[in-house]
């Protein structure tokens, strides 16, 4: 006889309102809106986003995820009255959620970095909710606002340079590289 533990998560108190954007229909798009965590914490932030996403598709079951984005990992996350099953995937590009919901239909969502400035991260999430926008998840990333566009839209000289990681170097001393492909593994990120 042997006994299975199941990873269940410890969600945070009260889900904070998430920074989502969903597109109006989803005619031939690609994705179904953008998404901008606070931090790589998943119990913090899987709840509040089960929660808005399930007042327009209905009850969720199931969420996918980059395996090695995410600062831990857990099997099961418990929502309202809801168990919402978690699927870990190093194959899935960082910059894509993928949720099915109770009716089998497919959610995807651009992950959009929890450093990314804010001017890069609303242009991106509008990209992704856009019913006609036909580019993947980490295109719209390649293609958000950096440089010079980026500090006209801030207002900022420090957020000029995006990172691998989406966010300002100048607060958080990373290097600038031009491929949001590769996001690593992140540690307390503050929003």
């Amino acid at each position: 006889m042997s006994v299975t533990t199941r990873r269940l998560a410890t969600p945070a108190p009260a889900p904070s309102a998430p920074r989502l954007v969903l597109a109006p229909t989803r005619d031939r798009a690609v994705l179904d809106g953008g998404w901008w965590p606070r931090s790589w914490d998943p119990a913090a932030e899987l709840p509040g986003l089960v929660l808005a996403l399930s007042e327009r598709h209905g009850r969720i079951r199931h969420l996918m995820l980059n395996l090695r984005t995410w600062d831990s990992r857990f099997r099961r996350l418990p929502v309202g009255p809801d168990e919402v099953r978690i699927g870990w995937f190093d194959t899935l590009d960082p910059a894509l959620l993928v949720a099915t919901t109770g009716r089998d239909v497919q959610v995807d969502l651009l992950v959009v970095p929890p450093g990314t400035p804010r001017a890069a991260a609303e242009w991106a999430m509008a990209t992704a909710a856009d019913p006609t926008n036909l580019r993947h998840a980490p295109d719209i990333l390649a293609n958000a606002p950096v440089g010079p566009r980026a500090a006209a839209t801030t207002g900022s000289d420090a957020d000029a340079v995006w990172d691998n990681e989406g966010g300002s170097t100048a607060p958080i001393g990373r290097h600038p590289v031009n491929d949001p492909h590769t996001i690593p593994p992140r540690t307390g990120v503050p929003s």
